[in-house]
């Protein structure tokens, strides 16, 4: 790629906060809302403020320290622990990109059906025909270039910014303590177990609406300067850290937290409108069609971009790795929208499409993200790329909160989403094989690899076995 079509410092933050900030901050409210009161989720925004920002800096320091790895969490994970799970925490995000797109075409049908009954709650026919649309829109725009597609990124970035910061303005004002105090910690009084569950319940909504964290790293190979992607992930990440708390907080003082739960999407539609009237909802709707769409340009890049970059280093299959006259990542996006294709025939199997969605995307990049975090620990072990010992033990002490707070998302995402994670993983070892076939690498699999790749056989079968007698649902 050209010098002056690589990405700078703008358009790198732009991609991570337009990846962040997508359709879950819209309904950030409600899905809150859903598991927890005002007590329980000021402690979750605690966990995840922490645990995020680790992980940033996770992002940050391997993106400083290791350089030459610039395909992010693949690479991290390829280097630290060997081809087979870095095989598997590319498959992850992967799997996470294109699966959160399906949520965001749920969620910008159903803002699309705020003004046209036709498309209803984003969950009928017309729905699917109108997310096929908009996909291959995007699909068309990505074939065009990848500097393009990021450039209208960066505009849209801004443009989604706006209405969340007129609601915010709004909110402030019209924000009630009584409301927001009321049934602080739910039941009526102080439970440790309660509390704890209610914790629990905001783990994956808060993991959803940060996931794009690392954007500026999967897109490093592209960056003009190796040092703006560690700048962009932590500008991105505090600018948007301290957005989303004021939206979840702020709306419990605006009306209480079941009325906030049963609202349809995006949740700070009604909101607004309890506060100002009509116009408020088509504001926000009109917001989240705009957000909605710059995200899933984003996750499109990034979704593509893995498959791409994993091709090239002989992980993936080598027909992935082909790139149209403008750079593109022509065989990766077809395969990757293409099965985003056949997924949006789901909208109309599941009650809550958009939750399952979210749900199903977060905890599919839970192992990239904890594979990250092992790296950093096991480079801050053994000082490799540290001056001294003084760097190295931050450096640990930095890998081990991110570490501890994937292994804590892995257990609040509960056993359902693990076994239907391990459902999409297992299928993952034919593709690896065939590249190891494909490109006669003779390398044998350790003991561990083995070892995981029986124990993701045998969850699958476990979720398979859960949907056909019905202890796990759609």
């Amino acid at each position: 790629m050209e010098e002056n079509k690589k990405l700078g410092l703008i358009a790198l933050t732009a991609l991570v906060i337009g990846s962040m900030v997508g359709g879950g901050a819209f309904n950030l409210a409600g899905d809150i809302a859903l598991g927890a009161n005002a007590g329980a989720a000021i402690i979750g925004w605690i966990i995840t403020g922490i645990g995020i920002i680790a992980v940033a800096f996770v992002f940050q320091s391997l993106s400083f320290r290791k350089p030459e790895l610039d395909s992010g969490v693949y690479s991290y994970a390829k280097e630290g622990f060997g081809p087979f799970l870095g095989f598997n925490s590319a498959w992850g995000y992967w799997l996470s990109a294109w699966l959160g797109n399906v949520a965001y075409a749920t969620l910008v049908m159903s803002s699309l059906g705020y003004f046209f009954s036709v498309f209803g709650e984003g969950q009928n026919v017309a729905s699917i025909i109108g997310a096929s649309v908009l996909l291959w829109l995007v699909h068309y725009l990505i074939l065009q270039g990848v500097s393009s597609a990021a450039f209208i990124n960066t505009i849209v970035t801004i443009a989604k910014i706006i209405p969340i910061f007129v609601f915010l303005l709004i909110v402030i004002f019209a924000f009630n303590l009584d409301t927001f105090s009321m049934d602080f910690w739910g039941n009526g009084n102080f439970s440790w177990n309660s509390v704890f569950e209610q914790v629990k319940s905001t783990m994956l909504v808060t993991l959803w609406v940060f996931i794009g964290v690392e954007g500026a790293v999967v897109m490093s190979s592209r960056a003009k300067r190796k040092s703006d992607v560690g700048k962009a992930t932590v500008i991105g990440l505090i600018s948007v850290l301290l957005i989303y708390i004021l939206i979840s907080l702020l709306s419990m003082g605006i009306m209480p937290r079941e009325e906030l739960a049963d609202l349809p999407n995006p949740a700070m539609a009604y909101v607004l409108e309890a506060v100002v009237g009509k116009w408020g909802a088509v504001f926000i709707n009109l917001g989240l069609i705009i957000s909605v769409l710059g995200a899933w340009l984003s996750w499109t890049l990034f979704a593509a971009e893995l498959p791409y970059i994993s091709a090239k280093d002989k992980v993936f299959p080598k027909w992935l790795s082909k790139e149209n006259k403008n750079k593109a990542p022509v065989n990766s996006l077809w395969l990757t929208n293409g099965l985003v294709q056949i997924f949006l025939i789901t909208l109309l199997f599941s009650d809550a499409a958009y939750n399952f969605m979210f749900s199903l995307a977060s905890s599919a990049i839970l192992i990239p993200y904890m594979l990250s975090a092992f790296y950093q620990v096991k480079l801050a072990k053994t000082g490799e790329t540290y001056q001294d010992q003084k760097e190295s033990r931050k450096g640990l002490i930095v890998g081990a909160i991110a570490s501890i707070y994937a292994i804590w998302l892995v257990y609040a995402a509960g056993i359902d989403y693990l076994l239907l994670t391990m459902l999409l993983y297992a299928p993952g070892i034919i593709l690896y094989k065939w590249a190891q076939k494909e490109n006669h690498v003779k390398q044998k699999d350790t003991k561990l690899d083995i070892f995981l790749m029986i124990l993701f056989v045998i969850l699958a079968i476990f979720a398979i076995a859960g949907l056909i007698n019905g202890s796990i649902t759609i």
